[in-house]
């Protein structure tokens, strides 16, 4: 379908979902029948969409060849945890040792 937004003309394709079966009559709305459907499958979003604002190129989303499989992801989740209980580990580390440096020695 082809669509227009101030003067710039694009295609339009609706996503199309598959339903296993309509049901019966739900009711009426405003003079119209309407009925439940049920889907096969959810629709899925679109996650990489290019947009064009003032004529700077946008994305939006994670392109497709930066997705990780799940392994990946779990070994950088743990990653980035063992990274942050070091820093807090070095943080706690220097603030005792600024700590002990400002305690006045007690000569016997």
């Amino acid at each position: 379908m082809k669509l227009s937004y101030r003067g710039t003309t694009y295609d339009y394709t609706p996503a199309e979902v598959d339903t296993i079966s309509e049901g019966e009559l739900a009711g009426k709305y405003r003079g119209l029948d309407w009925k439940f459907c049920n889907q096969k499958k959810a629709p899925v979003q679109q996650t990489t969409v290019e947009l064009k604002y003032r004529g700077v190129a946008l994305t939006t989303g994670e392109p497709q060849s930066a997705k990780t499989s799940a392994p990946e992801q779990a070994r950088r989740l743990m990653m980035d945890r063992q990274v942050k209980g070091d820093k807090r580990q070095r943080s706690m580390l220097s603030r005792l040792t600024a700590e002990l440096k400002s305690v006045p020695v007690l000569a016997h």
